[in-house]
């Protein structure tokens, strides 16, 4: 009875710990694992194992900035079970990941993009044990040569986060509830301009949303859309390219 109350307090209960096959992935990719389950001093109800794909997103308000957690992904690993003291269990996983999971793969000189797998066990009465995972997202050849098109042109990437809210381009919008903001300044006096891209994957194509800012404009932010499929050519994707740049 003392061994379950200690337990039901988080000392000597079940451990557990997510091991990945890959911590590197590209935008679209599933993720593989295990959930390793240590048994602790006594037996343990779990009713669940618990993932989720989470990102730290930022929220403006009228006075302030915070920053929390937004859950893009969630998956329930196992049926409920019971692990025995110092019983080991290993339950392996796949999940995919949401279409607008944030890149973290970017050289930015300020760098807010965070991605990561968090792991619980649902144990009814007592601390549920986690662990979190950070992984590192990379971007789609796709929009690679969109980031490396814009830097070529004199473009330095200074910031990249994530916020709260949704997007709409010309021909689509985000479904998530939060996207992600990569910022490139260049260096011009009388030509200063401000880029700040998201792109958007779904299925066989990559949208994308350019808002432009000059400072000595009088006309204000603009806003350029475009769709470019997977495989898009480098004169395709220079195209592109070439209308945001001539804002």
């Amino acid at each position: 009875m003392f061994g379950k109350l200690k337990a039901s307090l988080g000392i000597g209960a079940a451990k557990v710990d997510t091991v990945l096959e890959s911590m590197s992935v590209f935008q679209g990719d599933t993720l593989k694992g295990v959930v390793h389950i240590q048994g602790g001093d006594v037996e343990q109800q779990i009713d669940a194992i618990n993932l989720k794909l989470c990102t730290e997103v930022k929220v403006e308000s009228d006075n302030s900035v915070s920053y929390q957690s937004f859950v893009l992904g969630k998956l329930q690993a196992v049926q409920p079970f019971t692990i025995q003291p110092n019983e080991n269990k290993q339950v392996p996983f796949e999940l995919k990941l949401d279409d607008e999971t944030p890149i973290t793969a970017l050289n930015a000189l300020k760098n807010l993009c965070h991605v990561w797998v968090e792991t619980s066990l649902d144990i009814d009465f007592a601390i549920d044990p986690k662990d979190r995972d950070f992984i590192e997202v990379k971007p789609l050849p796709v929009a690679a040569k969109v980031i490396s098109a814009i830097e070529s042109a004199g473009f330095a990437m200074v910031k990249a986060d994530v916020e709260k809210g949704y997007l709409r381009g010309g021909n689509f919008s985000s479904r998530s509830g939060c996207y992600q903001e990569i910022e490139f300044r260049n260096n011009g006096f009388i030509n200063k301009k401000e880029i700040e891209l998201s792109f958007i994957l779904e299925g066989g194509v990559m949208h994308c949303l350019a808002e432009v800012d000059r400072s000595l404009s009088m006309r204000g932010d603009q806003y350029i859309s475009f769709t470019l499929p997977l495989g898009a050519s480098d004169g395709e994707i220079s195209q592109a390219v070439s209308r945001v740049l001539s804002v």
